[in-house]
C-alpha cells in the first residue's frame, strides 16, 4: 500500500495532568518527504499525547493521498500548523523552518517515522528543566522489537570512527573495537546521563539554546545535522543528554527515497563535518583526503544490503 489510505485522524489530546499544567509550551516540530504508511501512527502518536500544545508538520515532498490527509488535518486540529510549497529542501532546512514558526518555548524534533511511546515528551521536558545553556536531551530510540536502535546514544565521532563504524570493522575486529562509537550493546543508564552524541529521531531543545547554538547547519542536506548539533552544543559549553526513561519507537528505512541516495547524504554529511571539525591543516588535509572514501563506504553499504539479500 502507497501513501495513507485514509485521512489522517484527528485525536484530541488528553487532560492535562496538574503536574504539568504551569509548565513551558511545547512545539513538536516534524519534517515529511515520502514518508509512507508509518505517517498516520506517528501523526496519530504526537496528537493523542496530552505534552503537545502545537504541532509543526514540515511538508518537503508527499504523495497527494498523504498531502491531502495533511492538509485535512489541519483544517481540523487546531494544533496543527502545516509548511508546504517550499519544495525538498532538506531536513536541516526543513526542521529550521518549523522551529521558526513554532511558538513553543520548547522544541521537539521527531522523525515522521518515529512513534512517541506513553510518557516520552514528558520526560524529555522534566530532563531539560533547570540544565545549563545550551542543552539538548534524546530519547531512547527503539526498534519494532523493542530492543535499543543503532545510534541512539553514541560517543565522539571521529574519521576514524566513522570509518570504522559504517565498515563494521569495530565490530568484527577485535583490536579495532575502542573505535566503536554505538553504545546500544551497553546497558542503559538508569537516569538521565550526558552522552557526547544522541540520535536525531527524538529530541527536545529550549528555544534559547536552539537559537543560542544558530538551529541546524543547512549546509546539510540529510543525515548529520544531529551529530553536528550536539557537536556545536558541546563546543558551545552545554551538555548533551540521554533520557532512557523518554521511549520512541524508530522504524527506519520507510522513505520511498532512493537507499542509495539517501546513503549518499549520509556520507557527504560526515565528510562536511569533518572538515568542519578539522583545527589545523594537517587535520583539515586529512579530512580532504578523507572523504572520498567516506563517501564511497557509506554508498557501498546499500549495495552490500541487496546483494546479501539476494542469496
Amino acid at each position: 500500500m502507497n501513501g495513507i489510505a485514509a485521512p489522517i485522524v484527528a485525536y484530541e489530546p488528553a487532560p492535562t495532568p496538574s503536574f504539568i499544567a504551569k509548565r513551558r509550551k511545547v512545539s513538536v516540530v516534524m519534517v515529511v518527504y515520502m514518508t509512507g504508511d508509518a505517517l498516520q501512527e506517528s501523526v496519530s502518536c504526537v496528537l493523542a499525547d496530552p505534552m503537545v500544545d502545537e504541532f509543526i508538520i514540515v511538508d518537503n515532498g508527499s504523495s497527494c493521498t498523504e498531502a491531502l490527509g495533511l492538509n485535512g488535518l489541519a483544517e481540523r486540529d487546531r494544533r496543527v500548523v502545516l509548511i508546504q510549497g517550499q519544495g525538498n529542501v532538506g531536513f536541516a532546512r526543513g526542521a529550521n523552518l518549523g522551529a521558526r514558526r513554532a511558538s513553543g518555548e520548547v522544541l521537539v524534533f521527531l522523525n515522521p517515522d518515529a512513534f512517541l511511546q506513553p510518557g516520552c515528551l514528558d520526560e524529555l521536558v522534566r530532563a531539560i528543566d533547570d540544565k545549563p545553556v545550551p542543552c539538548i536531551v534524546g530519547g531512547r530510540v527503539l526498534n519494532a522489537d523493542r530492543t535499543e536502535q543503532r545510534g541512539a546514544r553514541r560517543g565522539d565521532i571521529t574519521p576514524m570512527s566513522a570509518l570504522m563504524s559504517l565498515s563494521q570493522l569495530a565490530r568484527r575486529v577485535p583490536a579495532w573495537r575502542r573505535y566503536e562509537v554505538h553504545w546500544e550493546s551497553e546497558a542503559p543508564p538508569e537516569d538521565v546521563a550526558a552522552v557526547p552524541t544522541i540520535s536525531g529521531a527524538c529530541f527536545c531543545m529550549r528555544r534559547e539554546d536552539f537559537d543560542a547554538v544558530a538551529g541546524f547547519d543547512e549546509g546539510y542536506f540529510l543525515h548529520v545535522e544531529d551529530v553536528d548539533l550536539c557537536w556545536r552544543v558541546r563546543q558551545a559549553g552545554g551538555v548533551v543528554l540521554f533520557q532512557p526513561k523518554a521511549e520512541v519507537v524508530h522504524l527506519g528505512h520507510t522513505s520511498r527515497a532512493s537507499p542509495i541516495k539517501v546513503e549518499f547524504h549520509k556520507g557527504v554529511g560526515l565528510a562536511r563535518y569533518f572538515r568542519k571539525r578539522a583545527e589545523n591543516v594537517s587535520e583539515t588535509l586529512l579530512a580532504w583526503l578523507l572523504s572520498p572514501i567516506i563517501v564511497c563506504t557509506a554508498v557501498a553499504r546499500p549495495v552490500m544490503w541487496r546483494m546479501r539479500a539476494g542469496r
